[in-house]
């Protein structure tokens, strides 16, 4: 079969109010003072302090940058930062904030080597959900301990956040925390909450933060599904952005920064940011684009695939069906006990664009229906520029509901979280459509699709 290149054969500034917000620009950047090589902006970084690519103010953004192809693999903002022999960090006690998916682009760990390099004084690591490690489970995390490999102090930021996390902070004697961890796109993935909760912690506790950028897996073109409401905020989502936010983790801090942060309650308001923009990425590109190397940014998040469709499968989580944790194919099938090949029949009934479900079996081997035989359906995603991982996951939710009698939500009502918002259940409780469903949330979608495009770095 001969699909396109973005075709997928299976899951196969201005400175201001909003804080110091600096941006090491890469190539295909564009800010207030156009765009720079990173020998430029790293100079004038270190003459003024602040750089006017990455500012609160506003981005060029996608639109009138004309942005070279790029040559080769993506840079990744830390390989950014090393050329320019770590400047940013330069008289910084340095802590770290990651997970193995912080590399290099020979699979080095930036731990590692940045305690080898005499020029960053390291004296912190700090491990998210899952952990430094990324040993946990969902919803657990390693707990403080000290790195074999390097002796550095190991300390836990999970289920921490305001007063006690800038607590942590204060207590492990660093200047500056350094953000670099992989994320996947989607609102309800917590490492962007973790990048949140430690923007507003160093606020409240005098740090800086410099965010390393890495890319969005499944592209950033375009935001996806309902915009967070408050009363449904959590840790998978504290601030009302998409489901699908289609943003890299620089680009979420500066909006983060600028749009939450800012006009949040003292004592804490914006922080001293700094984003270190990648090079030679595009936001067409899924991850096999990059010539970057994959390493899972989570226990149930084996591959680039799975990141394809969890925007829509982990809507799963909050139902009594299986989003298919404890197989070899975690969110890529989905089902439970005495579902049959009807459901994928009415799954593919929809016409849902670029995507098949196909009639599946599993068992899984931890979680939900452990030991049991599971039917349900997998996706293949067989054309990316046509596929809307959301709805497609909205579909599933209306056709299960349809054709299974044994269909129900958690009893504390997780969907609510995972949407962020009431509205998607009860819609298709009341028997509601994919259009009907998606509809709804259109507006709040359009707005935050404007406010969006202000904090954009790359076309």
């Amino acid at each position: 079969m001969t699909l396109s290149r973005r075709g997928v054969l299976g899951l196969a500034g201005a400175v201001g109010s909003a804080g110091a917000v600096a941006a090491l620009g890469a190539a295909g950047t564009a800010g207030a003072a156009g765009t720079a090589g990173a020998a430029e902006v790293a100079g004038a970084a270190r003459a003024a302090g602040t750089v006017g690519l990455a500012g609160a103010a506003g981005v060029a953004g996608a639109a009138g940058v004309a942005a070279p192809r790029p040559a080769g693999r993506v840079r990744t903002g830390f390989e950014r930062l090393a050329a320019d022999g770590y400047a940013v960090l330069a008289g910084q006690k340095v802590g770290v904030v990651t997970n193995p998916t912080g590399i290099t682009a020979d699979a080095r760990h930036l731990v590692d080597v940045l305690h080898a390099d005499e020029r960053v004084d390291l004296v912190a690591v700090f491990g998210p959900e899952h952990g430094f490690r990324g040993t946990a489970q969902a919803g657990d995390s390693e707990g403080a301990s000290r790195d074999p490999a390097t002796g550095l102090p190991v300390y836990d930021t999970y289920d921490k956040s305001g007063q006690r996390l800038a607590d942590v902070f204060t207590a492990a004697g660093i200047d500056t925390v350094v953000f670099d961890i992989q994320d996947v796109g989607a609102r309800f993935y917590t490492y962007i909450w973790t990048l949140y909760d430690c923007m507003r912690a160093a606020a409240l506790a005098g740090k800086a933060v410099v965010v390393l950028d890495r890319p969005n897996p499944v592209g950033g073109l375009r935001a996806a599904g309902p915009v967070l409401e408050r009363p449904y905020a959590s840790f998978v989502g504290r601030e009302p952005i998409a489901l699908a936010h289609g943003m890299t983790a620089a680009e979420l801090a500066r909006l983060f920064n600028g749009e939450f942060l800012a006009a949040g309650p003292a004592p804490a308001g914006p922080v001293r940011l700094t984003t270190v923009a990648m090079s030679g990425w595009r936001r067409g590109s899924l991850f096999g684009e990059t010539g970057l190397p994959w390493v899972p940014p989570s226990p149930n998040m084996p591959t680039p695939d799975t990141a394809l469709a969890y925007a829509g499968t982990c809507l799963f989580e909050g139902t009594n069906l299986s989003e298919g944790r404890g197989t070899t194919t975690p969110f890529e099938v989905v089902g439970a006990e005495g579902i049959d090949r009807r459901w994928a029949e009415a799954a593919n009934a929809l016409g849902l664009p670029g995507v098949w479900f196909r009639e599946a079996y599993f068992t899984p081997t931890f979680s939900k229906h452990v030991g049991k035989v599971c039917g349900g359906v997998r996706l293949i995603v067989h054309d990316r520029e046509a596929f809307d991982p959301v709805r497609a996951g909205i579909g599933l939710l209306v056709t299960a509901r349809r054709v299974w009698n044994g269909f129900g939500w958690r009893a504390d009502h997780w969907i609510d979280r995972l949407t962020g918002t009431d509205r998607v259940r009860r819609l298709v409780d009341a028997g509601a459509g994919v259009e009907e469903v998606a509809g709804d949330w259109a507006a709040g979608l359009a707005r935050f699709e404007a406010v969006r495009a202000r904090y954009l770095l790359y076309s």
